[in-house]
């Protein structure tokens, strides 16, 4: 579920819609949390569906550590591709805002964690990635562990609409590793490895 302070909007021709804050999100916030409602799909249940389906999960879905495609049932699928985004994945299958996000400003995430099956050529930022690739994760998990620290320890301090969706068995774990006690896991763990892909996976947005 997408952060309820948040809405869609149409961004521009280029870009298509998007989904942006409708109030001041601080860093550490947890923006979207993989709930009940999300469809989650084995590779063999998408290989047994017809192109329209499949054409769907191309451009909404995003694939998890195990290879199966997880589609959001609410605006968290269009969510947008940026290289200095402000929202970011975690190992817990929620993401959080890793700077402040203010009104009217794009809620994004950074691709190169979704296991993309292809190659994904976004909208240029004049940054000096310029592709999203497939094995991004495996080459960027060590600056993107660092990136998610220092925010992720904010959790337990702020205001989260969507802690209800939180065990209470994570929300310990998310204070443990607030509080030092824990050490958070690598984006890696979320890396899938696996040979079998979709051909055009490439967006949750």
């Amino acid at each position: 579920m997408i952060h309820p302070h948040t809405e869609l909007k149409f961004i521009s021709k280029e870009i298509g819609y998007g989904v942006v804050a409708t109030s001041f999100i601080p860093a550490g916030t947890i923006t979207w949390v993989l709930d009940r409602l999300d469809r989650e799909f084995t590779p063999s249940e998408v290989s047994e569906m017809e192109e329209f389906y499949k054409n769907i999960l191309d451009v909404y879905a995003y694939r998890n550590g195990e290879g199966n495609f997880i589609l959001c049932w609410d605006n968290g699928r269009f969510v947008n591709h940026s290289f200095n985004s402000n929202c970011f994945t975690t190992p817990y299958d929620f993401e959080i805002a890793v700077r402040d996000i203010h009104p009217g400003e794009q809620l994004t995430d950074d691709y190169g964690y979704l296991n993309l099956s292809e190659p994904f050529r976004p909208f240029p930022e004049g940054t000096q990635r310029k592709i999203v690739y497939p094995d991004d994760l495996p080459r960027y998990a060590k600056v993107w562990d660092k990136k998610l620290i220092k925010p992720f320890r904010l959790i337990p301090k702020l205001e989260q609409p969507l802690r209800e969706l939180i065990s209470n068995e994570l929300w310990n774990k998310i204070n443990n590793i607030a509080s030092g006690k824990e050490e958070m896991e690598s984006l890696l763990t979320i890396y899938y490895t696996g040979e079998e892909r979709l051909n055009g996976v490439q967006s949750a947005g």
